[in-house]
């Protein structure tokens, strides 16, 4: 598999004193092109004001920094508008149209991860936006917007003339938009910061996985994901996904090493990884990481609702279920040898705490 695994951070796309949106380029990243996956961020200052938009792929949003106030119009449903923190999952099926603000000084920050096998361009989003000088209103003529929407000539200069702002805007601080319901939360969101750990293993790491159990709505738009937060000097398992999937990685915090290896047992990356950086690792290849003293997160988004992964070492480890015989005439080595490859790592999971 000859393609570019190196870990990328986004490039600017549009921005100004309202916010910037980001993205990963398919020319840089080549597994998004190969994968079908797009990948972006959006950073709104204080007053910034995302645009009304639907996009060509499913995606999730994972809110990174800040907290702030989302509209959510799914297909043929009410607006919901749902309060966002730090931590907070939100399922995207395809059709929905989303606002995005915030109203405190600090930065709100959300990362979204999608799958663009349906859309316009292999590894990227594709955005329509409702309003702006880039909005669908620009495109029709004076007479297809007064006759759709029953509005004069006038009327229509104002809704096409008005906003000069194109995605992201800075509104006066006077102006009040809805406030969010906590009911408008349900079913559509999942804090992953404050849910119960699937996984925790003391001075190795947490996780908490997203899935059709605890988010339905991801179940439509076929993708799972989980929050990994690795202790200093951690180790992560070597695995791999067993049901064909991609396993997307945003480095939300810290720093560490990770490896791939891939077909024939060739390595294909070796690296550090660090904040803000993406990285795709191909279907059924082994990646396990190392992280920094001062540990690691990530957020990963996994091709499949339901995600299965294989852990090549730990108690959980093919290795463990194995027969003795097997293993000895496979790597070609005496009972002995095999018992202390076997007797290793009987209490440990997928995350190993750093040697003493």
């Amino acid at each position: 598999m000859d393609v570019d695994l190196t870990p990328k951070l986004p490039k600017n796309v549009f921005g100004g004193d309202g916010g910037s949106y980001q993205a990963w380029c398919p020319d840089d990243l080549g597994m998004l092109k190969r994968g079908n996956i797009g990948a972006a961020k959006l950073g709104l200052q204080k007053n910034g004001l995302a645009l009304p938009r639907y996009s060509d792929s499913a995606k999730v949003a994972y809110v990174l920094q800040g907290n702030g106030v989302a509209g959510v119009v799914l297909p043929e449903k009410d607006e919901k508008v749902i309060g966002i923190r730090k931590g907070d999952a939100i399922a995207l099926p395809f059709g929905a149209v989303t606002w995005w603000y915030n109203k405190e000084d600090t930065e709100l920050i959300v990362l979204f991860l999608g799958d663009t096998s349906k859309g316009h361009k292999a590894g990227s989003f594709t955005d329509f936006y409702l309003t702006g000088t880039n909005g669908i209103f620009t495109g029709f003529s004076t007479e297809f917007v007064s006759r759709a929407w029953d509005v004069d000539e006038s009327t229509v200069k104002a809704l096409v003339g008005s906003q000069s702002g194109k995605g992201i805007v800075k509104l006066d601080g006077s102006i009040k938009l809805p406030e969010p319901k906590k009911e408008d939360r349900d079913r559509l969101v999942y804090n992953c910061e404050e849910a119960p750990l699937d996984v925790d293993i003391k001075n190795g790491g947490r996780v908490v996985v997203l899935n059709t159990k605890n988010l339905p709505l991801v179940a439509e738009i076929g993708l799972g994901a989980d929050l990994v937060k690795l202790d200093g000097g951690a180790m992560c398992s070597p695995g791999f996904s067993c049901d064909s999937a991609l396993q997307v990685t945003y480095i939300v915090s810290g720093s560490g090493r990770v490896q791939v290896v891939g077909v024939d047992g060739k390595r294909v990356l070796e690296t550090t990884v660090k904040a803000g950086q993406l990285f795709i690792v191909p279907r059924f290849f082994v990646v396990s990481k190392i992280c920094d003293p001062d540990g690691m997160s990530w957020f990963s988004i996994i091709t499949t609702p339901d995600p299965i992964f294989t852990h090549l070492a730990g108690r959980t480890s093919v290795w463990k279920a194995l027969s003795p015989a097997v293993l000895e005439a496979s790597f070609k080595v005496s009972s002995e040898v095999e018992k202390k490859f076997r007797g290793t790592r009987t209490s440990d999971e997928i995350f190993f705490p750093p040697s003493k």
